[in-house]
């Protein structure tokens, strides 16, 4: 069995209860200001105060002495909405927004993501793996251990089969934990522009039952918005999904209020994403169904949006997690820091909620809390080493990444 102890270093991490945390539990964090973690074998074996760890061991031979040079230690990002696996980039589009032409005026004209699927029409598998695994691995050097990747530019089985097959690729590729999120519905293929309801019809009968034969997502996913799929549509493909053994979560409300909070309430989603526009009843409907808030500031940095609520979340008992919304068209970042420190600075968090949004949280809209997401004995060593002394220095030394180490399985990867 092989070992080593971190020591000389400030822990702080989530503390898991056996489900998110939310109210006043979001910023409830454990801190050791001179700790120490043992690691096993890739797993987290003990942690505390560096004296009472050390007592411990006094009989036990250890391999490996890291010495973190009182460098702050936080558990790895969990990002649980991206969607890196693309083929190009829509630079032009961002210059039509900056020029003020709204985002759903961009896709009616055929960009947006329409976009992008004609460009992954074209990719190969192998040319939608190393895009894809370009961005994952710039993700792991800003701290990003495990990941929710998302098809959704194939819009037809061929090549939403061909996004999830190069994402699989790159689950066995990269040092992270990749999950793979069916997205199939992610907006109206120009050949049913006028029949929406038909191609739901495809994606619950062809799409779901091969993406499920094939064992190449475990969960799916629906853009709910005025323009491209309505509520209804929505229930009858996440329910399809359910009773295929998927886990659902759904684009909601992110631009206007179409009841997607509800409806990810209504079906006990594990998580609702975006949420700029919901509405407080729903909010509330969502906390009391135990799903999570995936909030994606960057987004709205992006579009030049109004931030989702928050402080009102948190303050309703809604669990809120944070995650990048990595892709060409709206939020092109793979930076779980820029997004912290966006939370902290424009959204109400402290430091202490926006660290358990990007790790305990996340990890749980992702279905990853058992292993991940907190340091926790018994959960894989996947760890960050700051140049900081808090979680704080995240938002506090802003626009650079002040992770210094990234640590999976206890071994250095970055």
């Amino acid at each position: 069995m092989s070992s080593k102890l971190f020591h000389n270093c400030r822990i702080y991490t989530p503390v898991d209860k056996g489900e998110p945390a939310a109210g006043m539990a979001q910023s409830n964090i454990t801190h050791y200001n001179q700790g120490a973690l043992l690691v096993e074998n890739g797993m987290i074996s003990k942690i505390g105060a560096e004296s009472d760890v050390l007592k411990s061991l006094q009989n036990r031979t250890i391999d490996q002495f890291i010495d973190c040079k009182s460098r702050c230690m936080i558990p790895g990002f969990v990002d649980p909405h991206t969607h890196m696996c693309f083929a190009a980039e829509r630079e032009s589009e961002f210059q039509m927004r900056l020029d003020g032409m709204a985002y759903l005026d961009i896709l009616k004209r055929g960009g947006g993501i329409l976009s992008s699927v004609d460009g992954v029409k074209k990719a190969t598998v192998e040319e939608l793996y190393e895009n894809c695994l370009k961005h994952a691995l710039k993700a792991l050097s800003l701290g990003t251990t495990t990941l929710e990747i998302k098809s959704g530019y194939g819009l037809d089985t061929e090549n939403e089969l061909k996004m999830l097959r190069a994402i699989g690729k790159v689950s066995r590729t990269t040092p992270q934990d990749v999950v793979a999120t069916f997205l199939g519905a992610h907006a109206v293929p120009a050949a049913y522009k006028d029949d929406p309801d038909t191609f739901i019809d495809l994606v619950i009968t062809e799409m779901l039952p091969a993406v499920s034969r094939q064992g190449v997502a475990t969960q799916c996913d629906i853009f709910c918005e005025k323009g491209v799929f309505t509520i209804d549509q929505g229930r009858r493909l996440l329910r399809a999904a359910k009773e295929l053994g998927m886990a659902v979560k759904i684009h909601a409300d992110e631009v206007h209020d179409l009841g997607g909070a509800a409806l990810a309430a209504e079906l006990g989603a594990i998580s609702a994403d975006h949420l700029l526009a919901a509405n407080d009843e729903n909010i509330i409907k969502m906390a009391r169904a135990g799903v999570v808030a995936n909030l994606l500031p960057a987004t709205a940095y992006s579009l030049k949006k109004p931030y989702a609520r928050a402080r009102k979340m948190i303050d309703n008992r809604l669990p809120v997690a944070l995650a990048t919304d990595c892709n060409p068209g709206s939020s092109y970042t793979e930076s779980m820091p820029f997004v912290i420190g966006l939370a902290i600075l424009n959204m109400e968090m402290s430091p202490a909620e926006a660290l358990t949004a990007a790790t305990l949280n996340s990890a749980y809209s992702t279905g990853v809390a058992d292993r991940c997401g907190s340091l926790d004995p018994g959960k894989q060593a996947d760890l960050l080493l700051l140049d900081g002394e808090s979680p704080a220095i995240l938002a506090y030394h802003a626009g650079v990444s002040p992770v210094a180490r990234v640590y999976k399985h206890g071994e250095k990867v970055c």
